[in-house]
């Protein structure tokens, strides 16, 4: 009977270290189950965080405590002074910094809009510099006309050039005007053909109505347009939409301008009436 007992006993541990066993054995598949993930996207500690960054560990943390980096659930804290960061907050980063320094954005403005939809954030940021991208690409294709040419082609007196670039209308460089800055000296030589003289007080500063004009209305047009296309469409082909719009707008200002100005010198006309 004795020898009966110890045999049970023994076959209870036996039991529980097969158990024991393969729950060991499971806890190790789920292990390497789960490992190829985690070596993808290892955590990172603060000082390889600030260095993959580019940015100061106080800094970083400065972005924690305002959460500008989320609300840090996803901050593996080992003990009080020692944390393990994911990777995605080195783009993350990023962002904050190019929102900063090329869009001198707020830090508070930068967090609602992160808070809102960094995807689209981030797809805004993308479609902005591509449309920058290709539109100083173009520029540079285009070539700029020489400074003598305008002169002689126009007939515009030099230092009337010269008023217009200090006033920041015109904006040429060692090589000369670009295309936009030669369409505005060939409307100024209409002007000056048609009438337009500096006798009868019509100077260079006229521009500067238009241009304040236009300022506020091309910043609506641009937030109107990146809002409507970024995240929405690929980028190449929110490219192509800017593309095509730009000839139509042109048309569309002038022709409103046209029927504005009409209808502005009628009222004028009824007043005087009156």
């Amino acid at each position: 009977m004795a020898g009966a007992g110890v045999s049970a006993g023994e076959g209870t541990r036996a039991r529980t270290r097969v158990r024991a066993s393969a729950a060991e054995a499971k806890a190790a598949v789920t292990a390497v189950a789960a490992e190829p993930e985690d070596a993808q996207r290892p955590l990172l500690k603060m000082s390889e965080l600030a260095e993959r960054s580019g940015v100061s560990p106080g800094t970083i943390r400065y972005y924690l405590r305002e959460g500008l980096l989320g609300a840090g659930e996803d901050v593996l804290r080992t003990s009080r002074n020692m944390a393990y960061y994911p990777p995605e907050y080195v783009e993350r980063i990023a962002l904050i910094k190019r929102l900063q320094e090329e869009r001198f954005m707020p830090l508070r403005v930068i967090k609602g809009a992160l808070e809102d939809d960094p995807e689209r954030v981030r797809a805004l940021i993308e479609l902005e510099d591509r449309i920058l991208e290709r539109a100083l690409t173009t520029a540079e294709d285009r070539g700029r006309v020489s400074r003598k040419s305008v002169q002689e082609r126009y007939g515009v007196p030099r230092n009337v050039l010269e008023r217009l670039t200090e006033i920041g209308v015109l904006t040429p460089n060692q090589r000369g005007y670009d295309k936009d800055d030669v369409k505005i000296i060939e409307a100024i030589a209409n002007f000056r053909a048609g009438g337009y003289e500096e006798a009868l007080g019509f100077t260079v500063y006229d521009t500067l109505r238009y241009r304040k004009a236009l300022e506020p209305l091309v910043q609506e047009e641009v937030r109107a347009l990146l809002g409507r296309l970024a995240g929405e469409v690929e980028v190449e082909r929110a490219m192509e939409i800017v593309a095509a719009g730009v000839e139509p707008l042109r048309e569309l200002i002038g022709a409103m301008h046209s029927k504005l100005l009409l209808a502005a010198l009628r009222d004028h006309r009824g007043g005087a009436e009156r």
